[in-house]
């Protein structure tokens, strides 16, 4: 049951551990015996690659948030700021 738990607990937290975390904690498994070589390298590999995963989701959820709350926001974009700026050097300009 604890080489359950311990697996476990390290699937979930591979979405915010480095790999190199991974691997510490799997090679401490492998060392007490408890996964071979091979499982170890399977184990490292999937956990990265979720983690990966975990990650780009997490990105686009925040990117997706700040852009929503940016736009309820009302805020002036750059590219609109610029824009006013050329129109008003260009009125500034006619009046010279």
């Amino acid at each position: 049951m604890d080489l359950f738990k311990q697996i476990f607990t390290l699937g979930l937290g591979a979405a915010v551990i480095t790999k190199e975390q991974i691997e510490k904690t799997v090679e401490g498994l492998v060392a007490k015996g408890e996964l071979s070589r091979t499982e170890s390298k399977e184990l490292i590999n999937q956990w990265s690659d979720k983690g990966e995963q975990a990650k780009q989701e997490l990105d686009d959820i925040v990117k997706t948030r700040v852009n929503q709350v940016l736009s309820s926001l009302n805020l002036v974009t750059k590219e609109e700021f610029q824009d006013l700026e050329r129109r008003i050097a260009a009125l500034e300009n006619k009046q010279n």
